[in-house]
């Protein structure tokens, strides 16, 4: 006999996955005898699955319905609604967990709630108990060179210019770093590696500490897993630092990070914040952000990652 089959919608990016793991833990929980599968980006499965949560993930497009028939039980992990919820309405569910919108009952949505706490509070508000402290993922069992563990990882991108802290101060906190005496290493992706390469050449570094789109998903979970610490912005990197407990500073604007920062309990990551608020897709770097210099990045790196 079958599995009853529950989707948990979640069609978005790598922080929004990763945010989502203690929701998905807490569906693993309260449903161990559904087949539990994640509507996602199939790029994202590597990490899904090293979750433990989910039994599979099913390639999805943001807010395209799911491909799968009449699930027992589905879950809007993905937004408000009314189109993530007429996504999953589409695919005739006989339960649908959401927030309430038009076309579903269920807890009300709060602005400037924290992305982790959101998620679970959905959950335990229906009936299903969730701990928004099950963030944690254990070292992926992927391979790394040898020479790359300890690696301090600067990650220069983030998916919009609001949130891109110019090129040339990263290039000094690189340089720092490479005077210091440890590896740096430069990520992003395929599309970020003339951002690499100018953060690479102005710190000094070798072409071969540009890492950017030459790292699947795997790779640069291993990177950050074993990284001796990390630099980035707002984005799923510093996710993956938070996830794996490495040492990280994360630089944000124009999103507070009471919504999206790690949890202030958890002192391996140092966040610079200016305060203030703007679009967070916007065509230019948020004031906010400008605002943290790379002598304030040193001097909490000097302050808390003392070694």
């Amino acid at each position: 006999m079958s599995r009853p089959l529950l989707v948990a919608y979640r069609a978005l990016g790598l922080g929004d996955l990763l945010t989502g793991i203690p929701a998905l833990r807490a569906l693993r929980a309260s449903f161990p005898d559904h087949r539990l599968v994640l509507a996602c980006p199939a790029a994202l499965a590597p990490l899904a699955e090293l979750s433990g949560a989910v039994d599979a993930v099913i390639d999805t497009a943001p807010l395209a319905p799911p491909p799968v028939r009449e699930p027992d039980v589905a879950v809007n992990l993905h937004g408000r609604g009314p189109e993530s919820h007429r996504a999953l309405l589409a695919v005739r569910p006989r339960r649908l967990i959401a927030f309430a919108a038009a076309g579903a009952d269920g807890p009300a949505w709060r602005a400037g709630e924290h992305e982790v706490a959101r998620w679970c509070r959905l959950l335990t508000q229906s009936g299903i108990p969730a701990d928004s402290a099950r963030l944690d993922l254990p070292v992926p069992p992927w391979p790394l060179p040898p020479e790359r563990r300890g690696a301090t990882v600067v990650h220069p991108g983030a998916s919009s210019p609001a949130r891109r802290w110019p090129p040339d101060r990263w290039a000094g906190v690189a340089a720092a770093e490479r005077r210091a005496g440890r590896t740096v290493v430069v990520t992003g992706s395929a599309a970020e590696r003339p951002l690499a390469d100018e953060v690479a050449r102005s710190a000094g570094l070798s072409p071969r500490a540009v890492l950017a789109g030459r790292t699947d998903l795997r790779g640069l979970a291993a990177l950050v897993a074993h990284a001796g610490r990390v630099f980035c912005g707002d984005t799923g990197v510093g996710h993956l630092a938070t996830a794996f407990g490495v040492r990280s500073v994360l630089l944000f604007g124009p999103v507070p990070p009471a919504e999206w920062g790690p949890p202030p309990d958890r002192r391996r990551h140092v966040v610079l914040y200016r305060g203030g608020r703007a679009d967070p897709h916007g065509d230019a770097p948020d004031p906010g952000l400008l605002a943290i210099s790379v002598e304030d990045v040193l001097g909490v790196t000097a302050g808390r990652f003392a070694a």
